[in-house]
């Protein structure tokens, strides 16, 4: 066994599994993908610790367990498809490629798509579609959406993310200031919405029409 899957080993067992993850696709994707691809070289040592790390841009790669959090909230069956608002380093992408049917992500920051395709590609994920754009507007033309993951922090939650969403389809994103959040849980009902707050994070900001409005004061921390 490689030291890497011995690092995930622990990851799950320490780190998921004893704070309340309990979906087995999920646990089993976690086990499986390889995070310390995700970053740079120089930090692959520590890809499987509890913490987020840096991915340039004034980014970075969420903490293990708000992936698999976000993740199991979802109630992902391998049917969806799914709008990911915030590729990032491809990691939650990844997570998402393995556990539905499609996956559509956006990110504004062009030069991280290049690199995640790159990734998905070598490990053999096709069922992908990524495209630079405002995440904060959605994919319309895509819609409607079984499942959407917003991992960027946003002061309300967009409008358009909740028009895309299919009837019982799942939201999850965080909501409030620029540098700590609420993660919220919304569900599309055939009469509305249900709400439901999970957890406190911190999400860089999600810069857009439907976001926040400028970058210049974002400080650049994910899920800690």
């Amino acid at each position: 066994m490689s030291r890497f899957q011995s690092a995930r080993n622990r990851m799950v067992e320490e780190q998921l599994i004893a704070r309340g993850i309990r979906d087995e696709r999920v646990l089993a994707a976690m086990r499986t993908i390889p995070r310390h691809l995700f970053v740079e070289e120089a930090l692959q040592e520590q890809a499987y610790g509890d913490h987020a790390l840096p991915i340039g841009e004034r980014q970075t790669i969420s903490q293990p367990f708000m992936a698999a959090l976000m993740t199991e909230a979802l109630h992902l069956s391998g049917h969806e498809r799914v709008l990911e608002i915030g590729t990032g380093s491809g990691y939650q992408t990844t997570l998402l490629a393995a556990l539905s049917a499609k996956v559509y992500s956006i990110e504004r920051i062009e030069p991280f798509i290049e690199k995640v395709r790159s990734v998905l590609k070598h490990l053999g994920y096709f069922n992908v579609e990524i495209k630079a754009a405002d995440g904060s507007i959605g994919w319309e033309e895509k819609a409607p959406f079984d499942a959407i993951l917003v991992a960027a922090g946003a002061p309300e939650v967009p409008p358009p993310l909740v028009d895309q969403l299919a009837v019982g389809g799942r939201l999850l994103i965080p909501v409030g200031g620029r540098f700590s959040q609420v993660l919220k849980k919304i569900v599309k009902t055939g009469s509305g919405v249900t709400e439901t707050a999970l957890t406190n994070c911190a999400f860089v900001p999600l810069i857009g029409a439907v976001g926040w409005q400028h970058e210049e004061t974002a400080n650049g921390d994910n899920p800690v």
